[in-house]
């Protein structure tokens, strides 16, 4: 593993973003400003058809620590493990570009009380959670595709889909590793080997505010996670998580 230079890294996937990530932006700097220990921020905008990477580069000029990273292939998944393997901090957060959650509530998984955990996630499910203006036939359908989830691949999690969680720099640089999915199941894989290797999962309760643009189709993109479980679990059967890939990142 690569010696950790930095206390905090946030990665910000960035997909069509151009709305949304000047504000979320200006918030998570002006929040970091803030704060005695070092951090860098690194949004990664991958398959962008609008400004994003524009508007990071922009960030990237005016705030030195900033990085925008361009992947040319979409998915969710490839920009946060391209994030998390660059990053060079103890911690390596990983934060929705609508920022949906307060940024000022990452003081919490950073708390002491936290840190004996290798990952924390932000959970709309936990003690103390609060979602607003979720409707209620969207919160029913994550319901049952948690049901799902818990069911036949991570048993105890309630919340494994929000798109807030903090690694640890030897779990992240462990398990992204070994990711094989680039989509929307790339947290259960993570999760999945994550607890098949041992590593102590804790989930926090945030405060969680819907908004109804979004990326996520939730009847199209809840098969695929199901197809997705079954192929988690046939790459664990046959060994595909103790390979690691030999690349400068994964050595």
């Amino acid at each position: 593993m690569s010696e950790p230079t930095l206390h905090l890294s946030i990665i910000i996937p960035a997909y069509n973003e151009e709305t949304r990530l000047p504000k979320t932006l200006d918030a998570v700097c002006a929040y970091l400003s803030e704060q005695s220990y070092t951090y860098e921020v690194i949004v990664v905008e991958n398959g962008s058809q609008d400004r994003t990477l524009e508007i990071a580069r922009e960030y990237e000029k005016n705030y030195p620590f900033v990085w925008a990273i361009h992947e040319d292939e979409r998915g969710k998944g490839l920009a946060i493990r391209r994030g998390m393997l660059l990053a060079k901090g103890h911690y390596r957060f990983m934060c929705d570009a609508d920022l949906s959650m307060p940024i000022e509530e990452l003081s919490r998984f950073l708390a002491p009380e936290n840190s004996e955990a290798d990952i924390i996630i932000g959970s709309r499910e936990a003690a103390g959670a609060q979602r607003f203006d979720e409707p209620a036939s969207r919160h029913l359908g994550g319901r049952l595709v948690n049901y799902a989830i818990q069911l036949l691949a991570l048993p105890g999690l309630h919340d494994t889909q929000c798109g807030f969680k903090l690694f640890t720099a030897e779990a992240a640089e462990d398990l992204f590793c070994v990711q094989t999915l680039s989509g929307w199941s790339f947290d259960i894989e993570l999760l999945f080997v994550a607890h098949r290797r041992g590593y102590t999962i804790k989930e926090i309760g945030i405060p969680w505010k819907y908004f109804a643009f979004s990326h996520v189709s939730p009847v199209k993109d809840a098969i695929r996670m199901i197809s997705d479980i079954f192929k988690i679990r046939s790459n664990s059967l046959f060994g595909v998580y103790a390979k690691k890939p030999q690349t400068d990142a994964c050595p």
